[in-house]
């Protein structure tokens, strides 16, 4: 550990500092010490450094209005969002006595550039009137959060008023040494970022902010599922903002993360609105607010706890139509699995070309306009799977389904992609989804045809894809997530299937039937009509082999 004190606080060469100044010279601090950094170990731990512009955004999330502020920024790397905090509380008329920052920085070489600008930071309070002392600590934050956690003393001592972070990306093992650190502190997760959110939320005192940067998977999913029990009942989010693009935040890392900034406050007082704002390209000064009531963040009753995002009228009006659909997928008599076949654990039955007493092996490679094209040959994937003792449990009826892919390309412009699996184009009696698939089914049987088409196209379409964005932050879609969805009535989905002829039509008309024929509310208040769709009637589809 190392404390800064006034008497080690070089001057820089500086004979004065303002704000500006200091985030710059940050900046130009995180800029070198990543060309520095060992690759390689840069993945290992997780390091993605928070660029300036990032950093002075979050900070300006931060109130910090008490007399004194203990401020903790973990994974600190070279202090840019500790700079970016004191830069913003010196600029403000009113500003508090003191500021004692801890932060943690486990990577040597970062921890030499943190104490630069712990130094820079000293200098621009004295400044302005403001006492500050530091502490470095070189050390893993989960490890001696864990042990802080543990204290007897804990509750006495060693809170924050104010933590701001950009905790490191990466999975963990079940088995690792931190997975079991974590867990012995009631933490089980997959993932490196949430390990630090919750450590983060327990140290924080009552009314103590957190403001934090983070991928935004943890908004839905079951992988996540007790994070957001545990989170939710230990902070009251009172901010959210979102980035429509992908590559926006860290764009100098080459990182595809959907990425989230949120402000939380430690404790469940309630609260009248939540502010919640996007930013279409590289964060903006001002971007537009919106305010929402709580309960339209995270639904009342949801057993999921799913966190919605609506920041703007137009994802307002498609939520509101959405909740105004009728029908839950238990109304429709159906459900949602994922794919009984995982290739693995599969692979001495799994086979190149259909043989016999083989059943088909279908994998998201087999996707088409809508339809399952199978088999596909001279691909990389099995098309078939032996049919034996052992895989009779991985295989279903064969039938009528409906299937969507888990995952899909970042930047593929549907987040649900879904398609109609036809069993007359096939003869054998069972069939096997794999485990990166979707599927609806009747009680492990197949579907009604006409439902089937009906629910492609609903699934398809790009009304429900805006509202799925909403509460998934990434590109996985899960069972779990389909089936929070609301539908159309099964009457609705029969009736709008059966004018499918042959093939589904193009996106825009598509579209536009959905719109108007599953999801519309006639102005005379009548019942839904499908009589718009007319009969599609695309040219007819080559027989698949």
């Amino acid at each position: 550990m190392h404390r800064l004190t006034e008497q080690e606080v070089p001057n820089d060469g500086l004979s004065s500092i303002s704000p500006a100044v200091l985030l710059r010279r940050v900046e130009e601090l995180r800029v070198e010490a990543t060309q520095k950094l060992d690759p390689s170990r840069r993945v290992e731990l997780g390091q993605f450094l928070t660029p300036a512009p990032i950093a002075k955004f979050m900070a300006s999330m931060c109130e910090a209005r008490r007399a004194s502020v203990r401020l903790l920024d973990a994974g600190a790397g070279v202090g840019s969002l500790t700079a970016a905090v004191v830069a913003e509380i010196c600029t403000r008329d009113h500003h508090p006595i003191e500021i004692s920052a801890c932060a943690y920085e486990l990577d040597s070489v970062l921890a030499g550039y943190l104490r630069q600008t712990m130094n820079l930071c000293q200098q621009l309070c004295a400044q302005v009137g403001i006492r500050f002392d530091s502490e470095i600590n070189p050390v893993d934050f989960i490890q001696s959060a864990v042990s802080t956690l543990r204290a007897p003393l804990f509750e006495e001592a060693g809170q924050f008023d104010l933590a701001i972070l950009n905790p490191p990306y990466r999975k963990i093992n079940s088995g690792s040494d931190i997975r079991e650190v974590l867990r012995s502190a009631g933490i089980e997760t997959s993932n490196l970022y949430i390990g630090f959110v919750s450590l983060v939320a327990r140290m924080l005192a009552a009314g103590g902010e957190l403001v934090a940067i983070t991928p935004r998977s943890f908004c839905n999913g079951p992988y996540f599922r007790g994070f957001r029990e545990d989170f939710l009942s230990r902070m009251a989010f009172r901010r959210l903002h979102v980035f429509e693009s992908r590559n926006t935040v860290f764009l100098d890392d080459n990182v595809l993360q959907e990425n989230i900034i949120f402000r939380a406050v430690r404790g469940t007082e309630p609260t009248k609105t939540v502010a919640l704002s996007m930013s279409l390209g590289p964060i903006e000064e001002s971007p537009t607010v919106r305010h929402v009531k709580p309960e339209e963040l995270v639904h009342p009753g949801d057993p999921e706890l799913f966190i919605h995002i609506v920041p703007d009228e137009a994802n307002q009006q498609v939520a509101e139509r959405m909740a105004a659909l009728s029908s839950t997928l238990s109304d429709l008599g159906l459900s949602v699995s994922t794919g009984r076949v995982v290739d693995f654990r599969a692979r001495r039955f799994l086979r190149s070309y259909p043989q016999r007493d083989c059943a088909p092996l279908v994998h998201p490679c087999h996707f088409k306009d809508g339809f399952i094209a199978w088999p596909k040959l001279n691909g990389k994937k099995p098309n078939a799977i032996a049919i034996s003792p052992e895989t009779l449990d991985a295989l279903v009826p064969n039938g009528v389904y409906v299937l969507t892919r888990r995952f899909t390309a970042k930047e593929e412009p549907r987040r649900v992609v879904a398609a109609l699996y036809d069993p007359t184009l096939l003869s054998e009696p069972l069939v096997g989804f794999e485990n990166h698939l979707n599927y609806y089914h009747r009680d492990g049987n197949g579907l009604p045809m006409d439902l089937a088409r009906g629910l492609v196209a609903y699934l398809n379409s790009t009304f429900v894809d805006a509202y799925f964005r909403q509460f998934n932050g990434h590109t996985q879609v899960n069972a779990t997530d389909l089936r929070n969805l609301k539908y159309p009535t099964k009457a609705q989905l029969e009736a709008f299937g059966s004018r499918i002829r042959y093939g589904f039509p193009q996106q825009a008309e598509l579209d536009e039937s959905v719109e108007r024929d599953l999801i519309g509310k006639p102005t005379d208040g009548s019942s839904y009509s499908t009589s718009g769709l007319g009969e599609i009637e695309t040219p007819p589809r080559k027989p698949l082999p």
